[in-house]
């Protein structure tokens, strides 16, 4: 039986205006390594602004870097994390990032296919 994701929020709608980023700050060793993170692939990025769509759930973990994700147009609505928080930001959210302090992180994508 796996763990479920730490963002466990039901929403029926898919309009992007419902999607949450979810941050889990400083989490432990234990949970970092139940999740196998070190196995994950890793990407990083410079400072800057962009634009992201993501297509499916992501689920990374900040070694460094500092963003703030800013919510579609239209909302003033933002969260910052960086370095060693856990975050998940779900299917189908559209926003931009602002990142200050060059990030480098392990991220996965949860396949569509493991609903159960």
């Amino acid at each position: 039986m796996a763990a479920e994701p730490c963002s466990s929020s039901s929403s029926s709608s898919s309009s992007s205006s419902n999607l949450r980023i979810t941050v889990e700050r400083n989490p432990s060793e234990s949970r970092l390594s139940q999740l196998d993170i070190k196995c994950w692939p890793k990407w990083g990025c410079s400072p800057g602004k962009y634009q992201l769509k993501f297509d499916a759930e992501e689920t990374c973990y900040l070694l460094k870097g500092r963003v703030k994700a800013y919510y579609p147009k239209g909302s003033s609505e933002y969260v910052e994390f960086g370095a060693g928080d856990l975050v998940t930001i779900p299917k189908g959210l559209t926003c931009t990032w602002d990142v200050s302090l060059a990030v480098d992180k392990h991220y996965k994508f949860e396949s569509s296919s493991s609903s159960s």
